[in-house]
C-alpha cells in the first residue's frame, strides 16, 4: 500500500495545479468578454440572443426608458396633420376625464381578439399553440419604472398596419372628432369616432406599441407625441407569439394609474361586459409559517404574561404530549405573492334571463357596446329570445342621442350598429342585413344558434334564416319604441285618470321620454313609412306632430282621430317651412272658424312621407293647400257659381300667360280674397320650393311634376264683389286687368309660390301706390343736374394733385415702412 500511496498523492497534486491554471484562464477570458460584448442590434435577426435578459440588455433598455427618446436605429415617420391636431387637443385637455384611456385600450384589444377568433373558424392554425392560443387581455404594472402595460393575444399588426392605423392616414373619424371636441369639449365621445388609441396621451408622455402579426415579424412603434413616431424591428423584447402589447410611460401627474385598486375600479366601471377575460398581475399578502429563531422564542417567553389558567392549560397540553417529540417553534410572517387575477367574471348579459339583469347592468352593457359613456342611460331596451325554426337571442337599445352623422349619405352608406354572434362567437359588426336602414340608429347584438359558423359573409347574407331573424328584430324594435310612448305620462291623454295615478312615481322618470325620442329619431320613423310598406301602419302609429289644437305639444294620429268632428271624413294637414308661418296661412282661415283640426308638417321629408301615407284607420289624408277640400255643404253654392260665372271666365282668360288652369269660387277662405291651389297629385308650393333648392335640380325636367294651378276666389269678399261689378261693366278696362293681375300675383305669393317675375310685381305695386296718392301715371322722374367738367379745370386739378403728391411722397413711404416694421 505504501508503494502506491506516494505516487498517487503526487498525481493528485499535479491534477489540482492544472485545474487551478485552467480556472484562471477561464476567468481571464470572461473578463475580456465583459469589456466589449457583441451588441444585439449588430446581429440582425439574432432573436434568441437578443431575447436574453442579461445585465447589458437590461441596462440599455433602462437607459432608453429613462431618456424616453426614440431609438436611433428606428425608421422615423411624421404624424398626419389631423392626427397631430387631435393629439394636441388631447394632451392639452387638463380638465378631462383621464380614466377613459383604459377603456379605449381594452375595447381595441377586444376588437383584435374578435378578429383572430373569427379567422380561427376557418383556419384553426392561426391561433397557434400553448399560451398564444389563449384569447385574453392582461394588465401589468411596474411602479419602479412607472410603466403600465396592456397586452392582448389578438390578431396583431404588421408594420404597414402600425403606420396606417397609428399615424399617417387621417380617417374621416379623426376630423369629425376634432370638430366635435372643439364644439362640445367632451372627450367621452372619442371611442365612437375610431380614434380612441390617442387617449393614451392623457396619461403618458411616451408610448411603445409592440405587435406581432402572423404574416410579419415583431415590430415596435414608439412616440413621444411630438409630431413624429418611429418603427423598428423588435429584437430585444420577449416574443409575443401573436398580438399587441402597449407600454405607457406615465406622466408624473398620472401615477394613480399604477395602483391596482384604481385599475380594478376602472375595469369594473367601463369594461365589465367585454367578452374576453381581463387579467391583472395582482399582488397579495399571504401569511406563511416560518421557523422561529431561538433568541426570538426566548424573548417571547420572557415578555409573555402567564396567568394561572394559561399555566393549567399548558400543563394539560404537556401531559397530553408526553412521550411525543417536541415540535419546532414557528411564527407567521406576511409575504407578498403575485398572480393573475380575473376582473370580469360576469356572464354575458344576453345569455342570462331578463329577470336576472338589473337596470344598472343594462346601462353598463349599453355603454360598453356603443362606446357611449355619457351620463344619460338608453331610452329603452329589449332583451328577448326567439324560438322555433330559427333560434337566437338579442338585446336592442335605443340610444339617448342620435349620432352626429346619422342622416349624412343615408342611402349611400351601409351603417350597422348590431353585432352578430353565432354560438357566442363574434362574426361581424358591419353586417347591415339584420335591420333596415331606417332602424340603423339602434344599438345591440344578435346571437344565433341557427346560422352556420365557418362560412363567408356572402353565403351568410343569402342564408334563409336571415330573413326570419330580420323580420322578428323589426317587430321587436317597433314594439320597444311603442312601449316608450305607452309608458310616457305625456302621451297618456287617452288613458283614464285613475290609470295615470296608479303608475305613481315611476312616471316622473319616463315623463317626456317619447318627445325626446321623437326629436332625436323622428325622421327615421318617417323614412320607415316611405321605405317599409309591410310595417307602414305600425310606423304610422309612432308618428308625432303639432297641430292647430295641440297647444305646442306633440300629438299622434290616434289622438287626432279621437278629436275629429262628427261627419269629418278626412285628416287635414298642411306643409310648410315653420309652424309660425303655417298658422298665418290663408288656407286655415275657414277650417279654424269651423273648429277643424289641421296637422302641421314642417320637415322637408314630410312632403315625401305624404306621398306614401295615403290613409290611416280608414281616413284619407287631405292637403288643405290642394284641390278637393270639402268643408261641409253650402246651400248657396250653385247660385254663387252662376252669379260669378262671368268673372271666373274673364279672369281665366286674363291669366292665360300665367299657366293658370282654372278660376273657381271656394268656401275654404274667410278674410282673404283668393288663393292659388294645386291639383291633388301634383307638387304643392312647399314641394316646388324644396325641389328648386336641390343642388342638381333641372327646372325643365320638373315642369311635368308641377301641379296645375287653380285660382280659388272668395265670393263673399268685397274686393272680389267689386271686381265682378267692374268686369260686368267694362271687361276691356285696362285698369281692371292690371288690378286682377296684381291680385293674382299677391295670392300666388301668399300661397307659398315664388313669383316668376318679381320686377313685374314690383312695378304693379308702385303703380297702385301712385294711384292711391293721386299721382299721375305719366309723372316723370327728375333728371340729375350733372355738370360736365371743363378740360381746364381737369388739367389744373391734375397738376395740383401731382404737385402735392411729390411733396408728400417721401413721408408716405416712410410711414408705410414704419407700419410694415411694426407689423413684422
Amino acid at each position: 500500500m505504501r508503494k502506491w500511496a506516494i505516487p498517487s498523492a503526487l498525481i493528485l497534486l499535479c491534477l489540482l495545479s492544472l485545474l487551478s491554471d485552467q480556472g484562471r484562464k477561464v476567468h481571464a477570458n470572461a473578463d475580456e468578454g465583459a469589456v466589449d460584448p457583441p451588441k444585439v442590434e449588430e446581429k440582425i435577426g439574432a432573436v434568441p440572443n437578443g431575447l436574453q435578459t442579461d445585465s447589458d440588455v437590461v441596462k440599455r433598455e433602462s437607459e432608453s426608458i429613462s431618456s424616453r427618446s426614440l431609438r436611433s436605429n428606428a425608421e422615423k415617420f411624421e404624424f398626419q396633420a389631423e392626427v397631430s391636431r387631435l393629439m394636441d387637443i388631447i394632451i392639452n385637455s387638463l380638465y378631462s376625464n383621464k380614466d377613459i384611456f383604459l377603456r379605449e385600450l381594452i375595447s381595441n384589444a377586444s376588437d383584435a381578439l374578435d378578429k383572430i377568433r373569427f379567422l380561427s373558424l376557418t383556419d384553426k392554425e392561426v391561433l397557434g399553440e400553448g399560451d398564444t392560443a389563449k384569447l385574453e387581455i392582461q394588465i401589468k404594472l411596474d411602479k419602479e419604472k412607472k410603466i403600465l402595460t396592456l397586452r392582448d393575444r389578438g390578431i396583431g399588426m404588421t408594420k404597414e398596419d402600425l403606420i396606417k392605423h397609428l399615424g399617417t392616414i387621417a380617417k374621416s373619424g379623426t376630423s369629425a372628432f376634432v370638430e366635435k371636441m372643439q364644439s362640445s369639449g367632451d372627450l367621452n365621445l372619442i371611442g365612437q369616432f375610431g380614434v380612441g388609441f390617442y387617449s393614451v396621451y392623457l396619461v403618458a408622455d411616451y408610448v411603445e406599441v409592440i405587435s406581432k402579426h402572423n404574416d410579419d415579424k415583431q415590430y415596435v412603434w414608439e412616440s413621444k407625441a411630438d409630431g413624429a413616431f418611429a418603427i423598428s424591428e423588435d429584437t430585444w423584447n420577449e416574443p409575443l407569439g401573436r398580438g399587441t402589447e402597449i407600454r405607457l410611460h406615465l406622466r408624473d401627474e398620472a401615477q394613480e394609474y399604477l395602483e391596482e385598486g384604481k385599475l380594478k375600479e376602472l375595469v369594473k366601471k367601463y369594461s365589465e361586459f367585454i367578452n374576453f377575460p381581463i387579467y391583472i398581475w395582482a399582488s397579495k399578502e399571504v401569511d406563511v409559517e416560518v421557523p422561529a429563531e431561538e433568541d426570538e422564542s426566548s424573548d417571547e417567553e420572557e415578555t409573555s404574561d402567564s396567568t394561572s389558567e394559561e399555566g393549567e392549560d399548558e400543563d394539560a397540553e404537556k401531559s397530553e404530549d408526553e412521550g411525543t417529540e417536541k415540535k419546532p417553534k414557528t411564527k407567521k410572517v406576511k409575504e407578498t405573492s403575485n398572480e393573475w387575477e380575473l376582473l370580469n367574471d360576469v356572464k354575458a348579459i344576453w345569455l342570462r334571463s331578463p329577470k336576472e339583469v338589473t337596470e344598472e347592468e343594462y346601462t353598463k352593457f349599453y355603454q360598453s357596446l356603443a362606446k357611449d359613456f355619457g351620463d344619460e342611460k338608453p331610452l329603452a331596451w329589449s332583451h328577448f329570445t326567439a324560438e322555433g325554426d330559427v333560434e337566437f337571442k338579442a338585446v336592442l337599445f335605443v340610444p339617448p342621442k342620435a349620432p352626429h352623422d346619422l342622416y349624412e349619405s343615408y342611402y349611400n352608406t351601409n351603417k350597422a350598429n348590431l353585432k352578430l354572434y353565432v354560438r357566442r362567437v363574434f362574426i361581424s359588426d358591419e353586417f347591415d342585413e339584420l335591420l333596415p336602414k331606417y332602424l340603423n340608429f339602434l344599438k345591440g347584438l344578435v346571437d344565433s344558434d341557427t346560422l352556420p359558423l365557418n362560412v363567408s359573409r356572402e353565403m351568410l347574407q343569402a342564408h334563409s334564416s336571415l330573413k326570419t331573424i330580420k323580420k322578428k328584430l323589426i317587430r321587436k324594435a317597433l314594439d320597444m319604441i311603442r312601449k316608450i310612448a305607452e309608458e310616457d305620462p305625456d302621451e297618456s291623454s287617452g288613458k283614464d285618470e285613475k290609470e295615470v295615478e296608479k303608475s305613481g312615481t315611476d312616471d316622473d322618470e319616463k315623463k317626456g321620454q317619447y318627445a325626446k325620442f321623437w326629436n332625436e329619431f323622428g325622421k327615421s320613423i318617417k323614412l320607415g313609412i316611405i321605405e317599409d310598406a309591410t310595417n307602414r301602419n305600425r310606423l304610422a302609429k309612432l308618428l308625432r306632430f303639432e297641430s292647430t289644437k295641440s297647444d305646442g305639444k306633440l300629438t299622434s294620429l290616434d289622438q287626432y282621430i279621437s278629436r275629429m268632428r262628427a261627419g269629418q271624413k278626412d285628416i287635414f294637414y298642411i306643409t310648410g317651412n315653420s309652424k309660425e308661418q303655417l298658422e298665418k296661412s290663408p288656407f286655415l282661415e275657414r277650417l279654424k272658424k269651423k273648429n277643424y283640426e289641421v296637422i302641421f308638417f314642417t320637415d322637408p321629408v314630410d312632403e315625401y312621407l305624404m306621398q306614401y301615407l295615403m290613409d290611416y284607420d280608414g281616413k284619407q289624408f287631405q292637403n288643405v293647400s290642394k284641390e278637393g277640400l270639402k268643408i261641409g255643404k253650402d246651400s248657396k253654392n250653385k247660385e254663387l257659381k252662376e252669379s260669378f260665372k262671368e268673372l271666373t271666365k274673364w279672369w281665366k282668360g286674363a291669366l292665360t300667360s300665367e299657366n293658370v288652369d282654372d278660376v273657381k269660387i271656394t268656401n275654404r277662405l274667410d278674410n282673404t280674397p283668393c288663393v292659388v291651389v294645386t291639383s291633388k297629385f301634383g307638387w304643392s308650393a312647399n314641394m316646388e320650393r324644396i325641389m328648386q333648392s336641390q343642388t342638381l335640380s333641372d327646372a325643365s325636367k320638373q315642369a311635368y311634376m308641377r301641379g296645375k294651378r287653380v285660382l280659388e276666389i272668395n265670393p263673399r269678399h268685397p274686393i272680389i264683389k267689386e271686381l265682378r261689378e267692374r268686369v260686368v261693366k267694362d271687361p276691356e278696362d285696362e285698369g281692371v286687368k292690371q288690378t286682377a293681375q296684381l291680385i293674382y300675383q299677391t295670392a300666388l305669393m301668399e300661397s307659398g309660390f315664388s313669383l316668376p317675375d318679381p320686377k313685374d310685381f314690383a312695378s304693379r305695386i308702385y303703380s297702385s301706390v301712385k294711384s292711391s296718392l293721386n299721382i299721375s301715371p305719366d309723372a316723370t322722374i327728375e333728371d340729375d343736374d350733372d355738370v360736365e367738367e371743363t378740360e381746364t379745370e381737369t388739367e389744373t386739378e391734375t397738376k395740383e394733385g401731382a404737385g402735392s403728391s411729390k411733396g408728400e411722397a417721401e413721408p408716405a413711404n416712410n410711414d408705410a415702412d414704419t407700419d410694415l416694421k411694426d407689423e413684422l
